[in-house]
């Protein structure tokens, strides 16, 4: 069974980032000044991406957090684009309709009501007027609430979204600590082209202070004197 937290395809560009970070603005750079041919930082680097699973497990916890807030944050499915167009457009226009409406109905009603028109038309206008207020109040008072809602949920999606980010950082942060550096490190002491070798003055400097530690009568002081005998030596 896979694992659920093996670093999924999507997150190598972050992991490429920190491999980057590394290799450009820590101690690793001063290592790798050794090799002035560059093939040590392109062997590291090849081994870091082929190690991206083992280097990666080290930061479980954190990545494991930050997948679970991506995953809460991603959205959900859209509604039916038909439904999810006329609902928006009748919220808009209904409460415009239906004033519109009233005012000439009141209006007509009022007017038929002055000049004394005994017929049930104007009471009907007038009635009907008072519907259409009361339905164009209630549709934009429902229309302002989906409005306020929407913003709600916008503010929670934003500090939402600015967690995600804030898990994201400390993952790359404990990836690159407990995982990225110390992987580097290790290869580049395994790497034997790093590994300092002693040039050939030390060499030959080390090489005379031997023999002159073995052969004291070769010390520059004996040089162009005669041993002296016993009848040489002072009385």
């Amino acid at each position: 069974m896979a694992d659920p937290l093996r670093l999924r395809q999507e997150d190598r560009p972050d992991f490429e980032a920190v491999l980057h970070l590394a290799l450009t603005t820590t101690d690793i750079p001063a290592a790798l000044n050794a090799d002035p041919t560059g093939q040590a930082t392109a062997r590291l680097r090849l081994r870091a991406l082929g190690d991206a699973d083992e280097i990666a497990a080290t930061a479980r916890a954190e990545y494991g957090t930050y997948l679970a807030l991506r995953t809460s944050a991603e959205p959900d499915p859209p509604p039916h684009r038909a439904a999810g167009s006329l609902l928006p457009a009748l919220a808009v226009l209904t409460p415009l309709i239906a004033a519109a409406s009233a005012a000439v109905l009141l209006v007509l009603g009022y007017l038929l009501q002055l000049t004394g028109t005994e017929d049930t038309l104007p009471g009907s206008l007038v009635t009907a007027g008072w519907v259409l207020t009361l339905i164009a109040g209630s549709s934009a008072l429902l229309a302002f609430a989906a409005m306020l809602r929407t913003a709600i949920r916008g503010g929670d999606g934003t500090a939402h979204e600015a967690r995600v980010q804030q898990a994201r950082q400390n993952w790359q942060r404990a990836l690159l600590d407990r995982g990225m550096l110390p992987h580097l490190r290790r290869c580049l002491r395994e790497d034997p082209s790093l590994r300092p070798t002693p040039t050939l003055g030390v060499r030959t400097a080390h090489f005379h202070d031997s023999r002159t530690a073995t052969n004291p009568k070769e010390h520059p002081s004996h040089v162009g004197q005669p041993e002296q005998g016993p009848a040489d030596q002072p009385q």
